[in-house]
């Protein structure tokens, strides 16, 4: 059976630098169990007046879970595609922004915050934590879910780059914290050939999910204690390398995708697919080789209504390189991909496929 690609990170003492506290690692900062629980504590926190402005490309969970402490309305943002002059805030709201898929430089929101003074701004940083950008944001509140991208049990980082007040966690740290940290350490040990059921540490990982859910808890005592520690420059630097050199590995366009070009620091690699059945025949295809791509973000009954990004969001897949990739990984993945035309093919292109069981 080929190893796993993708899928929930396993615990990886090798990332640990010991090198004290990193340079990008804000001094004022409060940790979180998630970064949706820190956005939840900032919004009881700020109280705004309005509305909470979040960008039509986004993950609907956590919207729709704010939506129960402030109104939400929503702006266009699509990759590659902000158009901030569209953005209709008014002092007494607050404006979620995101750096979709690391490919934005934050720019245009350096401009846009210092044009709306009254209007604070929350930046999300969850797909680069590390980048010029949070490192150097004029914003309000910056925020990033570090389990996206270091191998953590939970954690949400919330700081204020212009100085302001910060809400504490509540209560003690979740049981989803210990539930995802006991599906690390075993998935850990079953890659290292322990005889550990694949099983039984996706069903800690699916259970550990739930428990977690926008948490406001603060985080659990092994990523409080590690994340100081991480060689987070080293696991930014090595995801890069991979994307780029799977990108180098892939056709630019075929009849089924094209690939998005990847920014300087790709947060993973986005294909864009004719078709949602082809999108979802694409994925059934690479979970049958062990690659487990997510969907970044299927549209629920709670979303922007904005009709075109409700189709990007159809046929978008993010394939799953990162700093955990080999080159033999690259390899298969590029194989994998370039054998699914006739998978998806033999399907008609279509089909309404569930989500595969990573």
């Amino acid at each position: 059976m080929p190893p796993d690609i993708g899928s929930e990170f396993h615990w990886e003492p090798a990332v640990l630098g010991g090198d004290g506290l990193p340079s990008w690692l804000p001094e004022r900062r409060a940790l979180f169990a998630t970064a949706c629980g820190a956005l939840h504590a900032l919004l009881r926190l700020l109280r705004p007046r309005g509305r909470l402005f979040v960008p039509s490309y986004f993950c609907t969970g956590v919207a729709e879970s704010l939506s129960h402490v402030v109104p939400i309305a929503w702006y266009r943002h699509l990759p590659d595609a902000l158009d901030l002059n569209a953005l209709p805030a008014v002092p007494g709201d607050v404006v979620l922004a995101q750096n979709l898929f690391a490919r934005e430089a934050g720019v245009p929101w350096r401009a846009w915050i210092e044009a709306h003074p009254a209007v604070p701004v929350i930046e999300d940083h969850s797909h680069d934590p590390f980048g010029e950008w949070p490192r150097h944001s004029t914003a309000a509140y910056a925020v990033a879910s570090l389990r996206k991208t270091l191998p953590l049990p939970d954690g949400g980082l919330l700081w204020s780059p212009s100085g302001r007040r910060l809400p504490a966690p509540s209560g003690p740290p979740s049981p989803g914290s210990d539930l995802k940290l006991a599906a690390m350490l075993l998935k850990s040990a079953w890659l290292n050939g322990g005889r550990v059921p694949r099983d039984a540490f996706r069903a800690l990982q699916q259970q550990g999910e739930q428990a977690l859910l926008c948490s406001s808890a603060p985080p659990c005592a092994t990523t409080a204690a590690a994340l100081p520690l991480m060689d987070t420059a080293g696991v930014r630097r090595r995801s890069t390398e991979q994307a780029q050199a799977l990108a180098a590995l892939l056709p630019t366009e075929t009849p089924d995708w094209h690939l998005l070009p990847p920014g300087p620091t790709p947060f993973r690699l986005q294909l864009v697919c004719r078709t949602e059945p082809i999108r979802d025949a694409l994925q059934h295809h690479l979970a049958q080789h062990h690659i487990f791509a997510p969907v970044h973000w299927r549209q629920t009954a709670f979303w922007s209504h904005d009709e075109q990004t409700a189709t990007l969001a159809s046929r978008m897949l993010t394939l799953p390189v990162d700093h955990r990739c080999t080159e033999s990984d690259l390899h298969r993945l590029a194989s994998v991909i370039s054998s699914a035309g006739e998978a998806i093919g033999a399907r008609g292109g279509a089909g309404a496929l569930a989500p595969p069981t990573q």
